[in-house]
This record gives structure tokens, C-alpha cells and sequence, in this order.
């Protein structure tokens, strides 16, 4: 079966300490680079979701936006 364009699935097996190594096509697609910090969101219903780099600057921006210095 061939996935569409842009649309991936890999595996990846939990270590006994919790840990999960990212497969190697998956760094490479999505720029993954030792010592960079990835954001996980959970929902027990759904899973587990992991966003695109800087996806948590977006996220901060939108829920925190620009203050308005008149009100600092």
C-alpha cells in the first residue's frame, strides 16, 4: 500500500527507561537534530501527537499573543 504524497507512518519501540529513538527518515523529513526539543501533546482518547519544530513558539504565540505595553 502507498502512502499519499507528504503522508508518513513508522514504528518505534518504547526502552525499558521510556525512551523512544525516532526513526532515522522521520529526523531526516521533519529536520530532527540531536539536542533539539520536541514538543508531545497527549489526549487519552486520541494518543499521542508530536507537531512540527517551533509548532510550540506558535502555540505560546497564540495563546499568549503580543502584550500590549499600555497594560504591562
Amino acid at each position: 500500500m502507498k502512502a499519499p504524497k507528504g503522508k508518513y507512518a513508522w514504528t518505534a519501540t518504547v526502552g525499558e527507561k521510556g525512551q523512544i529513538v525516532i526513526p532515522k527518515q522521520a529526523r531526516e523529513v521533519f529536520g530532527i537534530r540531536p539536542g533539539d526539543t520536541l514538543l508531545l501533546l497527549g489526549d487519552e482518547k486520541r494518543g499521542i501527537a508530536i507537531p512540527p519544530k517551533g509548532a510550540f513558539a506558535k502555540l505560546y504565540s497564540m495563546a499568549y499573543g503580543e502584550k500590549d505595553s499600555d497594560t504591562e
